[in-house]
């Protein structure tokens, strides 16, 4: 059994973040980078579905990016992945292209099963596990909460508005991790000086045209103070009008 984890490197989610001059792109320096926190559950899923299979099991890490990345494979090969491939794009990818260069890699790997997060935090577009199954023509499930393999059989508890659904569906098949679906566990320090040692298998990328461009960058508008309009209930038809004009949300 072949089972990839496909892993984002995004900044920390406590950075603080700039846009760089170009207007396009976020500003790098001084960021921290860390595994995207959806593809910890992802990652955790990929280990324990290789525990449960045995064998000649292997998991494969696959991340798109530069080699900032490189620090945060080590740390994903800490938990215990066994091979590690960083795919170097030649510029910046949006989700069709990244989605094509993760079903190459998966496809030539010849891996069954493929865990993503449900989004990364960076971008949260949300949809390139969806777009690597469609590419690769294989069953996919999402934003799964709950998951049992059984042979070829796959049985996921998911979560929609307002609930959670139980499908069925069968190998080969990609699946998006959302949080409660395990635990992530903590690299050990054998599983730290094996990461040392192993090698990440490094490609250089010859991409597409991007079907979707940055245009520009702009950081969210800063937030108003707010503003008491009575301390009792004489205030109530001042409020109602001003979340009426003002606020325009009744």
């Amino acid at each position: 059994m072949k089972i990839a984890v496909c892993v984002s490197n995004v900044p920390d989610t406590a950075t603080k973040i700039k846009i760089s001059q170009d207007g396009k792109s976020i500003e790098t320096s001084g960021v921290t980078y860390i595994i995207n926190p959806y593809d910890e559950f992802a990652i955790e899923e990929a280990l324990r579905t290789k525990e449960k299979f045995g064998g000649d099991s292997l998991t494969y890490s696959i991340t798109i990016g530069d080699d900032s990345s490189k620090e945060t494979i080590r740390k994903i090969l800490a938990l215990g992945i066994d091979e590690a491939i960083l795919l170097k794009p030649d510029k910046n990818l949006d989700s069709l292209n990244i989605a094509k260069a993760l079903a190459n890699e998966i496809q030539s790997l010849g891996c069954e099963i493929v865990f993503f997060g449900k989004q990364s935090v960076d971008y949260d577009s949300g949809i390139v596990g969806q777009l690597t199954a469609g590419l690769l023509n294989f069953n996919c499930i999402t934003v799964v909460v709950d998951l049992k393999i059984e042979g070829n059989k796959v049985i996921a508890e998911r979560e929609i508005e307002g609930g959670r659904e139980v499908v069925e569906s069968e190998l080969p098949i990609v699946i998006t991790t959302q949080k409660g679906l395990n635990e992530p566990r903590y690299a050990s320090l054998k599983g730290i000086m094996a990461a040392k040692k192993k090698t990440i298998l490094e490609k250089t990328l010859n991409t597409d045209v991007n079907s979707v461009e940055v245009i520009e960058m702009n950081l969210p508008p800063s937030k108003q103070p707010g503003r008491i309009v009575g301390t009792d209930v004489s205030a109530i038809p001042e409020l109602v009008r001003l979340l009426r004009e003002e606020a325009k949300v009744i």
